[in-house]
């Protein structure tokens, strides 16, 4: 199925009701899209929690062996059943070999970082010379920030999108004051129209063609972490270098969760975590890109350590100015935590086996899915809703397929932090945004169409049930 836009999305569920003979918006219909999932059977490749293991669930309202529902893999990716079994044998080498580990055994230390470049440089679009999985988001984006940031008195501003992650922001501003520059006159934010939550591609090009010759680097999210808006980064990418910008992304909600493409969009820079959709473990490893062209520029400002050298001189000691490998290695500044390493290995595994297209496919079945039903449930619209609660919700996600991964973002029209809290003593797990958004993220690897009917039907009841 090409799903390319909502109303594609919409015609295969027509499709599909006509073959099952069920309606939509029924749990039988949820049972057969699930019966012909053809990626049903990763779910068993994931520790699924049950609700009795969760905090906050009331068992005296749901059954303790039962699967949660569990819809935050846009903050924490679920454990890979192969995880243990990989450590384990880390685990044991150390025992077993002491520091032999790092150069004997199926995984050696010393050239640890090399077991997950390919298929992380799948994930992103890139070449195996262009990625490296390094430390974490924020020090990797601080590290790529001392050879794209180079503010000018004419050119010092940084561009970003108003409400990036709070980290982001303190990165951008930090920056901008240890050049010596004021965030006052440096900090450039692209913000949606008034009455808005989105923003509007044609806005963020006109922004870059308006102060582009002031802008010394354009620094977006991949996917926006509150509105799961995914940014055009090819047009913005173009956008940019037109003016003379460097532009980078934070990847965090985009790896392993849209399309990337980031060396023929000729992208500057970029730096994600795993620890999401990539489902490597809380605080897991981070990772980076750095575009082709600059992997033989001797002269590009970095900041470099021993870990960045070619391995042959590596160990020779001997202090001299040794030469550094070409691409993102290079930017390696000491020898990886293994147990994080062989962790993003684990999820990585899965992701080769699968393929990201088939992993985007039923994403968009996944989302379109919810959509459907939250549209149906709690819509506005008196001619395709049935909601009798008299509480509206609302998507701000992108409508638009392409321009949104796994997640949703819902607004109410009531305060929802009461119905958040009922959800989790329901066994939902999502998450809740300030000042009333909801981010519900059904993950594809690991989350069904079952998944998806059980959520909002536990919101249906709660919201039925507040309102009395």
């Amino acid at each position: 199925m090409s799903a390319n836009d909502y109303l594609l999305t919409q015609e295969y569920f027509r499709k599909m009701s006509q073959e099952s003979g069920f309606q939509i918006e029924t749990q039988q219909f949820a049972e057969y899209l699930q019966n012909i999932d053809e990626l049903k059977y990763i779910r068993q490749e994931f520790h699924y929690p049950k609700n009795k293991t969760l905090h906050g669930v009331d068992l005296n309202i749901i059954n303790g062996e039962d699967e949660c529902i569990y819809l935050c893999g846009n903050s924490l990716g679920l454990c890979p059943k192969s995880l243990r079994s990989i450590i384990d044998e880390e685990i044991t080498k150390w025992q077993e070999c002491g520091v032999q580990g790092h150069h004997y055994g199926k995984r050696p230390w010393e050239h640890i970082d090399a077991f997950v470049i390919d298929q992380t440089a799948a994930l992103v679009g890139a070449k195996p010379i262009e990625v490296v999985s390094m430390d974490s988001l924020t020090t990797n984006l601080h590290l790529l920030m001392v050879p794209f940031y180079r503010p000018t008195l004419s050119r010092h501003k940084i561009l970003f999108e108003e409400g990036c992650f709070p980290s982001d922001r303190a990165l951008i501003e930090s920056q901008i004051c240890f050049h010596g520059y004021d965030p006052k006159t440096s900090m450039l934010q692209a913000a949606p129209r008034e009455g808005e939550y989105l923003l509007r591609t044609e806005d963020i090009l006109q922004l870059i063609h308006e102060q582009g010759d002031s802008i010394a680097l354009i620094l977006f999210s991949g996917v926006q972490y509150k509105t799961g808006q995914y940014f055009d980064l090819k047009a913005i990418t173009e956008a940019g270098h037109h003016k003379g910008c460097k532009v980078g992304f934070d990847l965090a909600h985009a790896v392993g969760n849209v399309e990337l493409k980031l060396h023929d969009w000729n992208v500057d820079f970029a730096a994600w975590c795993t620890y999401k959709y990539l489902n490597a473990g809380p605080g897991s490893i981070g990772g980076l890109f750095i575009h082709e062209r600059y992997a033989y520029e001797k002269d590009l400002k970095r900041f470099s350590g021993w870990w960045g050298v070619e391995f042959k001189e590596r160990f020779h000691m001997d202090n001299n100015n040794l030469p550094l490998i070409p691409g993102a290695r290079g930017f390696t500044l000491s020898n990886p935590c293994v147990l994080a390493v062989v962790s993003l290995f684990s999820s990585l595994e899965i992701f080769h086996k699968v393929g990201i297209e088939k992993i985007i496919k039923k994403q968009r079945l996944l989302t379109g899915y919810l959509e459907y039903l939250i549209k149906y449930k709690f819509g506005s619209d008196i001619n395709n809703s049935s909601n009798h609660s008299g509480i509206f919700i609302s998507i701000i996600t992108p409508e638009n397929l392409t321009s949104r991964g796994s997640q949703l973002s819902l607004a109410f029209s009531c305060n929802g932090t009461e119905i958040f809290s009922e959800l989790q003593r329901r066994g939902v797990v999502c998450d809740f945004r300030q000042p009333n958004v909801m981010r519900v993220a059904p993950a594809p690897l690991y989350n069904s169409f079952v998944d998806v009917h059980k959520f909002v039907s536990i919101l249906t009841e709660v919201v039925m049930l507040l309102k009395k």
